[in-house]
């Protein structure tokens, strides 16, 4: 019987290229959800390549100044035990990051609603076997939709990039593996740290970031051609149907991104002026790894612990005498302007903290920590290759490793950081972790590819309402099938996986 299979579709293409390729290789009826501007809409309404059974176009389902059914809502959340205010409250575009709309409570609730009763809609027509989704959830509509299925026993496949550099997996659940198993039924390999610090770097992870960052988005080029896009060729009708555009007007999000230029420089010019890059060798510190936002590793990650700047403070109060908390920025905050000024001079007015520089070596700050912090990322993963326990919010695959203690709740920081200053990372734990993790990843530049559909399709990644035709479709289809025939294979082998395990 052919599989079912339901496709979140969005101005990420590379969910479209795998159906197109999937089709010719898997039994199976395809699906799907289609999250994309007006002016992409067009091909996806005429497009020949991919022969989907029906599609549902996100934003034609919902509109706006409608009143929020509270009973449905309210029964909603018994049904599924789904949090609908965690998803509004953290939604980037609903609240504390949109520069451009403030939405009212009612709004709020109202798309929550629409979406909840569509997405309820889709599953009892079509009773999906398998969502797959790429990349992992990172805005509400997409959590939402993933939680609904694996409540209602559809099976979510999704593609994530691996701890190790130029690997992916696909995985069920988000940052973990499937079929996890125990770290003491895994047979180390004698390897010693350094000899899995050397593997480590052979997949060069930071090659592959730093070709990211000088690749999507720097082009001073493209981004003109992407405003005189936007000014002259775009009609700017997302501002009616899209609540993720309501309040951009055209001169108020030139005015805007002007502005946010002169704000980007002004603020590197403070984090040059007033971070640090040297390291005291006298004073023995804990580190904290500042993550990007918004980002939907923290919004959807740990969503009760998105302000990092409390963060800080609460592992500055919760220290032992003697030490200090070093806070490091993340490099790719570069991507979203940097933060506001105010903000870093309150990191540096606390008492037993330094703030670190973004290209500060984070290798040799973990050398010398007695403990590494993060809300989320891979860096506590990273610290256990040189031999440093951390403590780590997220609920992440790695956290099977003893030196990686998981936070649950503020209260317990204080004991936590004075219990993980004592642990010993053990060297056979981690050879087990990362033959599991190498075993199960396989190879796929996920940053090169989206560099390449950058650069063919919007501006270098400057802009997404782009018009497609069938015709260039086809073209990158053509000159990526590489990338594709891996996926394909890869997602293949996954269907029938969780069919024998019966999962």
């Amino acid at each position: 019987m052919a599989d079912k299979i339901i496709f979140w579709l969005d101005a990420f293409l590379l969910d479209f290229g795998l159906a197109y390729n999937l089709q010719k290789k898997h039994d199976c009826e395809l699906y799907s959800i289609i999250d994309i501007t007006n002016r992409t809409k067009k091909f996806f309404e005429e497009q020949n390549l991919v022969n989907f059974q029906k599609r549902w176009f996100l934003h034609d389902h919902i509109k706006n100044n409608l009143e929020p059914d509270i009973e449905y809502l309210t029964d909603f959340e018994k049904r599924y035990s789904i949090n609908v205010w965690e998803l509004g409250f953290n939604e980037r575009i609903f609240y504390f990051y949109n520069d451009f709309y403030k939405f009212t409570q009612n709004e709020i609730l109202s798309i929550l609603e629409q979406e909840c009763k569509l997405y309820e809609s889709i599953i009892d027509e079509i009773d999906p076997d398998f969502l797959i989704m790429i990349p992992e959830p990172a805005l509400h509509q997409q959590k939402l939709f993933y939680e609904i299925c694996k409540k209602r026993g559809v099976k979510v496949l999704m593609l994530q990039q691996s701890k190790l550099g130029y690997k992916c997996h696909i995985s069920q659940e988000l940052h973990k593996i499937d079929f996890m198993p125990d770290l003491s039924d895994v047979t180390p390999k004698k390897r010693t740290f350094d000899d899995l610090l050397i593997k480590l770097k052979s997949f060069d992870s930071n090659k592959q970031n730093k070709l990211y960052m000088d690749n999507f988005g720097n082009s001073k080029s493209r981004k003109l051609k992407a405003v005189f896009q936007y000014i002259f060729h775009s009609d700017n009708s997302n501002v009616q149907t899209h609540f993720s555009y309501y309040g951009r007007g055209k001169f108020k999000v030139l005015i805007t991104y002007f502005l946010y230029s002169m704000k980007t420089k002004i603020r590197k010019s403070f984090i040059n002026n007033n971070s640090e890059l040297k390291i005291y060798d006298d004073e023995k510190f804990v580190l904290f790894t500042l993550n990007q936002e918004p980002e939907g590793t923290i919004l959807i990650g740990t969503p009760y612990y998105t302000n990092q700047l409390e963060m800080i403070r609460h592992i500055a109060k919760s220290l032992p005498p003697g030490y200090k908390l070093y806070v490091k920025e993340h490099f790719a905050m570069e991507l979203r302007e940097w933060r506001k000024i105010s903000y870093y001079k309150e990191i540096l007015e606390i008492p037993n903290v330094r703030l670190y520089h973004p290209l500060a070596d984070t290798e040799k700050l973990i050398q010398k920590s007695s403990l590494v912090i993060s809300i989320s990322g891979s860096t506590p993963l990273l610290a256990t290759f040189y031999q440093k326990p951390s403590i780590v919010v997220a609920d992440l695959g790695y956290t099977v490793l003893p030196s990686i203690q998981r936070l649950k709740s503020i209260e317990e920081l204080p004991i936590m950081i004075r219990d993980s200053l004592k642990i010993e990372v053990n060297q056979d734990d981690l050879d087990r972790y990362f033959s599991i993790l190498d075993e199960n990843s396989f190879d796929f530049d996920f940053k090169g590819y989206e560099i390449n559909e950058g650069n063919f399709f919007r501006y270098g990644g400057n802009f997404s309402d782009v018009e497609i035709t069938n015709n260039q479709m086809k073209s990158f289809l053509e000159s990526n099938s590489d990338f594709y025939a891996i996926l394909v294979e890869q997602f293949i082998k996954k269907f029938e996986k969780l069919k024998q395990n019966k999962i």
